[in-house]
C-alpha cells in the first residue's frame, strides 16, 4: 500500500521559491501531492521556470513577483493566493539575503539595511499576512528558513547575516506560541552549509577546505534541506512547534 503523500490537497506558498533551497522546496512540494505551489519572488525567469517544472509534476502553481522588503508586495503575494486558490495550508518563509564576507568595520549600513531588510523585516511581513491567512481556514504551518548562523558564529566575516538569523528564531519563537492554539503552527529549519548560489557569492572560502571541517565532510544540498521544511510543513509533525530544526551535516553536534 502506498502511503499518503505529506503535501495531499494543501494550498502552498514558497517565498524566494526561485532558487536554491525554496526551488527545491517548491519542486518537492509538487512531487508530494500539493494542490499548489505559489512561487514568490523577484526573479521572474527562474520563479516562471520553477511554476512550470510544479506543473509538470501535477501540481496547479503560479509565480508571483514579490520582494518581501516591501508590505505592499507581501500582502498581494497572500491575498493573490487566497484569490486564487481560496486559502494557505503551508508557507515556506525562505527568501534570504547574505553580505559578502568581511569584518563588521568593514559593513556599512546599506548593507546592514540589505541583510536585515530581507532576512528579519521580511519575515515579519510574511508572519503578519500569513498567520490571519490561515486562521481564517481552520490553520496550517509556517516554516521559516533561518541558519545555523543563528544558534552558533561557524564562520567569521559574516556577522550581519549571523545576527539577523539569530533575530528570525527569536521572532519565530514568539510567532509559534502565540499562535499554537490557533491551529498555526510555526517552525524553523537551520541550515548548515549547503551549496546554494547566495552561500557561493557570499564568499565563504573554498569549498571543499569547508566540506573538510564538517562531520560528513562534505557540503548539503538543496534538496536535503527540502526535505526537513517538508517534514516541518507536514501533519506528520502535528505536535512541534517553535521548533528549530538543524539540517547541518552534524556542525552543531560537533
Amino acid at each position: 500500500m502506498t502511503s499518503a503523500r505529506r503535501m495531499d490537497g494543501k494550498i502552498c506558498l514558497v517565498t524566494g521559491g526561485g532558487t536554491g533551497i525554496g526551488r527545491a522546496a517548491a519542486l518537492q512540494m509538487a512531487r508530494e501531492g500539493a494542490t499548489a505551489v505559489v512561487i514568490a519572488g523577484r526573479r521572474e525567469p527562474e520563479g516562471e521556470a520553477v511554476a512550470a517544472a510544479c506543473r509538470d509534476l501535477g501540481s496547479q502553481a503560479v509565480f508571483l513577483m514579490a520582494d518581501v522588503t516591501r508590505e505592499a508586495d507581501v500582502e498581494a503575494m497572500v491575498t493573490g493566493t487566497l484569490d486564487r486558490f481560496g486559502r494557505l495550508d503551508v508557507a515556506f518563509d525562505n527568501a534570504g539575503f547574505q553580505e559578502r564576507r568581511a569584518p563588521i568595520e568593514d559593513q556599512d549600513d546599506a548593507t546592514y539595511a540589505a541583510v536585515f531588510d530581507t532576512n528579519v523585516r521580511g519575515v515579519f511581513h510574511c508572519l503578519r499576512y500569513q498567520i490571519p491567512a490561515m486562521r481564517k481556514t481552520g490553520g496550517g504551518a509556517i516554516v521559516i528558513n533561518a541558519s545555523v548562523s543563528g544558534i552558533r558564529n561557524p564562520n567569521p566575516g559574516f556577522a550581519l547575516y549571523n545576527a539577523s538569523k539569530a533575530a528570525v528564531i527569536a521572532m519565530m519563537r514568539t510567532a509559534a506560541i502565540e499562535n499554537a492554539a490557533r491551529g498555526v503552527r510555526i517552525n524553523a529549519v537551520a541550515p548548515g552549509r549547503v551549496v546554494t548560489d547566495m552561500m557561493l557569492a557570499a564568499g565563504v572560502g573554498d569549498v571543499a577546505t569547508v566540506a573538510a571541517g564538517l562531520p560528513l565532510r562534505r557540503m548539503g544540498q538543496p534538496e536535503e534541506v527540502a526535505e526537513a521544511v517538508l517534514w516541518l510543513a507536514s501533519d506528520a509533525t502535528s505536535y512541534i512547534v517553535g521548533h528549530v530544526l538543524a539540517a547541518d551535516g552534524g556542525f552543531l553536534a560537533a
